[in-house]
């Protein structure tokens, strides 16, 4: 079987709201992060298409007065993501057992080289997708045909596991079953998974 994982929130941690707090205090947190985070702009980082400072502004232009704290809170998205302690554990059972391992993740490239730690479990792997590489981003039918395609993935042999329901439904359109991932352990994704 091909399992293939989502990135954020599934194999690294990437608590955006509570890293927010810590940098620009609680009274401008919350709208600091709906200008980013909360921004439906933020996937253009993923999509890796507009220039960066392109996009910063669009998260400025929703929060004007907060343009300082905004590019700091970017400045820094490298202290963000956390490798889990169960991810490289999880992927090495999983291939001991005899099946292919693979990332599709909606990740843009400052972030990449920002947090290089946090992808070591790449190694690990047989292979993956990050969307700004491709400029494609989840759940374009597009991705999830090309990581298909680049590494003879079957769709009927493979198993998608993200934690965004439109990620999720968007591989069950093209063919591939999908799991919802709501913090299982490693032993309770396995039994999903039926391995």
């Amino acid at each position: 079987m091909d399992i293939i994982f989502d990135i954020g929130k599934v194999l690294i941690d990437f608590d955006f709201e509570e890293f927010v707090k810590r940098y620009v205090g609680e009274d401008k947190a919350p709208r600091v992060t709906k200008a980013m985070w909360g921004n439906p702009d933020w996937i253009e980082l993923d999509r890796g298409v507009l220039p960066v400072e392109q996009v910063l502004r669009k998260f400025i232009d929703q929060a004007p007065d907060c343009e300082w704290e905004i590019r700091r809170v970017f400045s820094q998205l490298g202290n963000i993501p956390q490798l889990r302690p169960t991810t490289i554990p999880m992927i090495e059972e999983l291939k001991r057992l005899g099946h292919r391992v693979f990332y599709l993740s909606n990740y843009f490239e400052f972030l990449m080289h920002a947090a290089p730690e946090a992808l070591k479990f790449t190694r690990y792997m047989d292979g993956g997708i990050f969307s700004c590489n491709e400029k494609i981003v989840k759940p374009d039918p597009a991705i999830y045909e090309l990581i298909c395609k680049r590494y003879g993935i079957a769709r009927e042999n493979a198993v998608f596991i993200d934690d965004s329901p439109k990620n999720v439904a968007g591989a069950e359109n093209v063919g591939i079953r999908a799991i919802l991932y709501k913090n299982q352990s490693p032993d309770e994704l396995f039994a999903q998974i039926g391995v």
